[in-house]
């Protein structure tokens, strides 16, 4: 029984590793659309935050699960 609580938070924490790979893509991206379009970067700098702090929120839920299952009876 405590082994399973374990695999199920170390396979919940998997989501941590996603929305960090999340991030880097998302401001990869705009760094690469940002040298090519100087002029637009501006215009989608607040929509490159809004998807990295989506991806975060997600990252943060998939810990919270893992405390979760870890520390619920």
């Amino acid at each position: 029984m405590n082994a399973a609580k374990y695999i199920g938070a170390g396979l919940a924490a998997i989501g941590m590793g996603a929305a960090a790979i999340g991030v880097g893509t998302i401001f990869g991206n705009f760094l690469s659309g940002a040298l090519r379009n100087p002029s637009a970067a501006d215009g989608q700098f607040g929509r490159a935050f809004i998807g990295a702090a989506l991806a975060e929120g997600l990252g943060i839920f998939a810990f919270l699960v893992a405390i979760l299952l870890l520390f619920v009876k």
